[in-house]
C-alpha cells in the first residue's frame, strides 16, 4: 500500500488546562477525497491547524506522506506539498486578481522574493497564472482588484492561490461558508475540477 497523504497518530491539543482535541486519529490516502464534518466548536479547524502548522500539537503525531510535520512551521509544511485555505478569505485585497495568483506561484516555480526581478518578464509563471485563472473561471477580471470582487469570487480566488503552488495535499476550510445554494453548487463542482489528481482534506458543519 502506498503511504498515506496524511496521518495523525494520537494527537491532543490543550490550551492550558482545556483539552480541545483528545486522541486524535486520521489517515487520508493519497488520492482520495474526504470531509471533516461537525458543529461549531468541534475542533475541525484546530485539527487543520495542527496539519498545517499553525498550532503544534501537545502529544502526538502528524505526518505528510511518510514524513513528521509535527512542530514544522507553516511555510516548512507548504514547502513539502500541502496547501490549505481558511475560514476567512485570506487574499491580498489591493491586489489584482492576476497579481494574487502570480504571487501563490513564484515560490513553486523556482522563483525567489527579490524585489529586483521584473516579474512582467516572468514568461513561465505569468503563462501559469493564466492558466489557473481561467480554471477558477476568473480570466475575465483578472485586471480587477481583490478587493471588488463578489464573496463568491474571492472565495473562488483563495481557491486557485491554494492550488496553484501545485501541493499535491488540499485543506479547504469551510469554503462554501456564507453562500447561497446555488453558489454552493457551482463552486462544489469548481472545486472538484480544480483538485483533480490530488488529496483533498475539507472542513464543513453543513
Amino acid at each position: 500500500m502506498s503511504t498515506p497523504a496524511i496521518e495523525i497518530k494520537d494527537v491532543q491539543k490543550s490550551f492550558g488546562n482545556i483539552s480541545i482535541i483528545r486522541d486524535l486519529n486520521l489517515t487520508v490516502n493519497q488520492g482520495e477525497r474526504h470531509a471533516l464534518i461537525g458543529p461549531n466548536g468541534a475542533g475541525k479547524s484546530t485539527t487543520f491547524n495542527l496539519i498545517s502548522g499553525y498550532i503544534k500539537p501537545t502529544a502526538g503525531t502528524v505526518m505528510l506522506r511518510g514524513q513528521e510535520i509535527s512542530g514544522l512551521s507553516p511555510f516548512q509544511i507548504n514547502r513539502r506539498g500541502l496547501s490549505r485555505s481558511f475560514q476567512v478569505t485570506n487574499i491580498f485585497q489591493r491586489l489584482s486578481v492576476f497579481e494574487n495568483i502570480r504571487c501563490a506561484l513564484l515560490w513553486s516555480m523556482g522563483h525567489r522574493y527579490e524585489f529586483w526581478k521584473f516579474l512582467s518578464r516572468l514568461t513561465d509563471v505569468n503563462q501559469r497564472a493564466e492558466q489557473v485563472l481561467h480554471m477558477i473561471r476568473l480570466d475575465k477580471k483578472r485586471d480587477h482588484l481583490a478587493m471588488n470582487l463578489t464573496y463568491a469570487e474571492q472565495r473562488a480566488l483563495e481557491v486557485g492561490i491554494t492550488v496553484a503552488g501545485g501541493s499535491s495535499v488540499i485543506l479547504l476550510d469551510e469554503p462554501t461558508a456564507g453562500m447561497s445554494q446555488s453558489e454552493t453548487k457551482r463552486f462544489v463542482q469548481l472545486i472538484r475540477e480544480v483538485t483533480e489528481g490530488k488529496t483533498l482534506l475539507t472542513v464543513e458543519h453543513d
